[in-house]
């Protein structure tokens, strides 16, 4: 018997013994069906590919700042130039009666609301910028840099005028210029304010935070 066993040569169950297992049909089970299923974390791979480098926040941050400094310069010059040269004059058409360019003071709020409460929109614009600060340790996207540094240049260039502008410090009255037609009269802080808060909205809304991180509902 041995001799016959020898000659024909006996299965080799090596491997449906070392796994253990069977499938349906009898036949030993691969390796990869015995690896449990990764546990999800809710982690997605647009998280997964931001990086949370402390040179990535870095580079926010001056591009934020690169951004605040220009909108702020932007403004700044703009307002010097109306006042040595278009204030207490005719406006200028640039659109017929569609777009002229008319200074006058205002003391509310962007385009010309709230009048009454100069203090308080200091005190809001001063906030601001303190929560954009607060906001810029945790920076790691590149769109939100962007609107952050809108926000923080235009509230920067107004709360300059609230501040050194007449009648006095923090009761200052704003520089605006820009007058469409059937709109109230703005500056290029208003600008950048309004454009920063749109580009704000349009990433709450695609889940897209501060950090890079992005929340599917």
């Amino acid at each position: 018997m041995a001799e016959a066993e020898r000659i024909i040569g006996t299965p080799d169950i090596t491997g449906a013994e070392g796994s253990g297992e069977t499938g349906p049909d009898g036949a030993a089970a691969s390796p990869d069906s015995a690896v449990p299923p990764t546990p999800d974390t809710g982690a997605t791979a647009a998280d997964a590919a931001v990086d949370r480098s402390p040179a990535t926040r870095r580079r926010r941050i001056i591009l934020l700042f690169c951004v605040a400094v220009v909108a702020y310069l932007l403004d700044l010059g703009s307002k010097m130039l109306v006042v040595a040269k278009l204030e207490h004059q005719e406006p200028i058409e640039l659109l017929g009666d569609w777009l002229k360019l008319d200074a006058i003071r205002n003391a509310g709020a962007a385009f010309g609301f709230g009048e009454a409460f100069t203090i308080i929109f200091t005190i809001i614009a001063a906030t601001v910028i303190v929560v954009i600060a607060r906001i810029a340790r945790k920076l790691y996207s590149l769109p939100w840099a962007i609107a952050l540094g809108l926000l923080l240049g235009g509230a920067l260039g107004n709360l300059t005028d609230r501040i050194f502008r007449a009648p006095g410090v923090f009761e200052g009255a704003v520089v605006d210029f820009i007058a469409p037609a059937h709109f109230a009269v703005f500056n290029l802080a208003d600008s950048a304010i309004v454009c920063g808060g749109i580009l704000i909205v349009l990433l709450s809304f695609k889940g897209l935070d501060p950090d890079g991180a992005v929340h599917k509902d």
